[in-house]
């Protein structure tokens, strides 16, 4: 059955130059390889499809989280602002608090960001990490 096999995050964009310019400028990330009409980025465990769609940016959920370590989470955001990255805020029920862009809800801390058609990423400590 589909557990068995790999599955991959897909962005629609409406620019792949602007694209490519956030993914590999600001974000980081080479080129896996290209596909027809779009390119596959490599990450530690898989990787992700950038391809053009006319529906690009409507989805307003996140499209992508990145599990971080804890000890690894500050510095990946201090790195995203040093790239120009700006980090999203909204209202939440509960406990958890907002400190310059970023959650923190008991041991988890994250934060939400968008690709420039909109497409909500996220950073975020690990869950299943005991370093939280």
């Amino acid at each position: 059955m589909l557990a068995d096999h790999a599955a991959i995050p897909v962005l629609a964009v409406t620019d792949m130059e602007r694209a490519r310019a956030f993914y590999e400028g600001t974000l980081g990330f080479t080129s896996a390889g290209e596909v027809p009409d779009g390119v596959v980025y490599g990450t530690s465990n898989g990787g992700f499809l950038v391809y053009p769609s006319a529906y690009a940016g409507t989805n307003k959920a996140t499209a992508m989280s990145f599990q971080l370590s804890g000890d690894a989470f500050d510095a990946e955001v201090a790195a995203l602002r040093a790239a120009g990255v700006e980090f999203q805020t909204f209202d939440l029920p509960g406990e958890a608090t907002w400190t310059d862009g970023v959650l923190s809800d008991g041991t988890m801390r994250a934060a939400w960001f968008a690709d420039p058609d909109g497409n909500v990423l996220n950073v975020e400590t690990d869950p299943r990490s005991a370093a939280g």
